[in-house]
Formats: C-alpha cells, structure tokens, sequence
C-alpha cells in the first residue's frame, strides 16, 4: 500500500474530493433505492414485481458506479472507510509505527491521524512534523 505524508495526502484532495462527492451523492441515491424496494417489497402486490425488479436492477447499477468509485481511489493509495460520510484513510507513518491519515468530505485538509485499528472514533490532531 502507498504511504503518504500529509503534504502528500493534501495535495491529491482537490481530485480525491470530487470522487469522495460522487460516492457520497451515489450512496445517498442506493440508499434510497434500498428503502424503495423494501416498501414495495411490504407491500407485497404481483402488480408490483416489476417495479421491484426495475428499482433493484437501478440500485445494482448505482453500486457498481460507488465501487467504481472505491476502485480509483484504490488505484491511487487510498482507503474508502465510509461512503455515507465520505470518510477515507491514507497509510503513513509517525516515526516506524503504521498509522492512517484520516480526511472526511467537508474538511479542508488532512487534520487528523489514527492508528490502523482505531478507526474514526480514535481520531486525533496532528502535531507538526510527527507524520512522515
């Protein structure tokens, strides 16, 4: 996996934040195809086997876009952790010990790090020059 410093991981957001828009917007719209297909589903008409074969043949498209997605920020080193809240990770460093650099769609650079099982909830400030 590629390892990023901050100036690094800062400097491909212009281009990381346009894709992480795109997965957000995509989620919400598969999310809601989700919530249409189960009212359809509870309703549980014959008439309505189309439509719910129509919204589900929709919802897997907009899947395969949001992997798409995830895929290129793949290709560039990045880390997709939460396509709801546009949430990715970075691997870097602080001296030998493997850490993730964490950016959320909304924020204006990278401000945050974690070690690799802490996940958001263990989020913490940078300190200048302690990622390399």
């Amino acid at each position: 996996m590629k390892q990023f410093t901050v100036e690094q991981a800062n400097a491909t957001l212009p281009l990381v934040k346009r894709i992480v828009e795109d997965i957000v917007h995509q989620h919400r719209i598969w999310r809601e195809k989700i919530l249409e297909i189960d009212l359809v589903a509870s309703a549980g008409r014959a008439v309505d086997a189309a439509q719910t074969e129509r919204l589900e043949r929709e919802a897997q498209s907009v899947a395969r876009e949001i992997d798409a997605f995830r895929r290129e920020l793949e290709t560039l080193g990045i880390q997709l952790k939460d396509p709801r809240l546009g949430l990715i990770d970075f691997a870097s460093t602080m001296g030998d010990r493997p850490i993730l650099l964490c950016w959320r769609l909304g924020e204006s650079e990278v401000q945050f790090w974690h070690d690799p099982d802490a996940g958001f909830a263990g989020r913490q400030p940078l300190v200048p020059e302690s990622v390399g």
